[in-house]
């Protein structure tokens, strides 16, 4: 009798769990011709501009020299696009006074001329993520998921008159929809893996009192799985659920620090002590999402527009925005470049990790989009053009790296988001200010 392939719907369950397995060759009817690869897409905010000096490329084309911010990702130029020219003129005051800041991340993804006001009475626009989960989210657990790594509130003002809604997040689901990121990643690994068909708190109070994996619930069906597999599937699946137990054991182990360490209140659960494990084991959740197709779209923030974090692990002591500020102080651009930098080098490890991961006919680099930037370039002067903006990734090859692209000025970044969902079969007429896709990404 003819086998059946396996659904690349497949989940392992078992009492309150269920983890979505990766593509498997079991997946791929015998002789059936190769289905067209799954594309996904990243968006990743680093706000407060960038010192662009350091940032962007002396060369266009091919021959261009990383500038000392972008060496972290010197092993990933193969599949970068430089893109400078890029601008956000709904960014601008435009009449409406201060408020650079809330006008930057309001305008990122939708390229929208945000209402300036404090009260309920926000309006923004659509942005492009939720433009993608809606066309393509529709057949994945998750249409889209929204992380960041600082509490935020969504109410009251953040920002010369504006709306906190403004600044703390990039995604709209509509013009008066502001969606809140997650910032904790045990509810991020939760919302992915734990099982949507029961609520059942006294199935998740077994798992907690006798502290074993989410992957011991389904041992059963994983050894019912593989035996039936390949060698090349047994491997493939040994090795996606090693990664998915390292990622729970990871959170385990912060909690167990947080419960001696820190008060409660302090510190919510699951969140991790430094910016640098935070944001990496967020990458590594995005990447497992990525690699059981549990969601196509992201957005992730490592900072919001207005925010203070500082960085002692590299010698900054200083609130980023009041660094941004740097009055030309070359002390403090030198101290306001190495957070530039150092966020670049969180890309990297992101970026790894979905190098590393195997899809159908690639990795999920190859089969990703990943766009890296801010809606500031000079911060000191809140100027919303020349922006700093990287596109990563092969995009099931509608994207060619390894160039540096020089638009004209003033360009808008909204076309950039429009051949960006070109590239995922998405057709927009027009996304904020827009006058049309992009030539020469491919």
């Amino acid at each position: 009798m003819k086998k059946q392939p396996l659904s690349r719907r497949t989940f392992l369950r078992g009492l309150g769990a269920s983890v979505a397995l990766p593509y498997l060759d079991a997946m791929t009817p015998a002789f059936a011709a190769a289905a067209a690869p799954i594309t996904r897409a990243a968006f990743v905010y680093t706000a407060n501009g960038v010192i662009m000096k350091d940032w962007t490329p002396t060369e266009t084309g091919s021959g261009f020299v990383l500038p000392s911010t972008l060496t972290p990702i010197e092993s990933f130029r193969d599949q970068t696009l430089v893109v400078s020219g890029l601008a956000h003129r709904n960014g601008e005051a435009l009449g409406d006074g201060p408020g650079d800041h809330a006008r930057a991340g309001a305008s990122w993804l939708t390229g929208a001329h945000p209402k300036k006001t404090r009260g309920a009475d926000i309006r923004n626009g659509w942005s492009i993520d939720q433009v993608l989960a809606e066309a393509i989210g529709q057949t994945t657990p998750l249409p889209s998921l929204e992380i960041g790594l600082e509490d935020v509130r969504m109410v009251g003002g953040c920002d010369s008159g504006y709306s906190c809604a403004y600044s703390n997040t990039i995604s709209w689901s509509s013009p008066t929809t502001p969606l809140p990121y997650e910032s904790n990643p045990r509810r991020v690994f939760e919302r992915l893996f734990g099982d949507g068909e029961t609520t059942d708190p006294e199935a998740r109070a077994i798992r907690l009192r006798q502290d074993r994996s989410l992957l011991d619930f389904v041992l059963g069906d994983t050894q019912r799985l593989a035996p039936t597999l390949g060698a090349s599937d047994r491997n493939k699946l040994e090795d996606y659920l090693d990664s998915v137990r390292e990622v729970e054991r990871r959170i385990q182990n912060i909690e167990r620090q947080d419960a001696v360490e820190l008060p409660s209140l302090d510190r919510p659960e699951g969140v991790p002590p430094t910016f640098e494990e935070h944001v990496q084991l967020m990458s590594d959740l995005i990447a497992i999402a990525f690699q059981a197709d549990l969601t196509r779209v992201v957005t992730i923030m490592y900072s919001r527009e207005g925010g203070n974090r500082t960085y002692p692990s590299i010698g900054v002591p200083d609130a980023h925005h009041g660094l941004s500020h740097h009055q030309n102080n070359p002390e403090r651009i030198t101290r306001l470049q190495k957070i530039d930098q150092h966020h670049v080098e969180m890309l990297a490890h992101f970026l790894g990790k979905l190098r590393d991961a195997q899809d159908e006919t690639g990795s999920l680099l190859d089969h990703s989009m990943v766009l890296y930037g801010s809606s500031l370039s000079d911060s000191n002067r809140h100027t919303h053009d020349e922006l700093p903006t990287l596109l990563v990734g092969g995009g099931s090859g509608m994207v060619r790296g390894g160039r540096h692209l020089r638009f004209p000025d003033g360009t808008p970044m909204t076309n950039l988001l429009l051949t960006m969902a070109d590239g995922l079969g998405v057709s927009q007429e027009r996304l904020g200010d827009s006058t049309g896709p992009l030539p020469s990404l491919t």
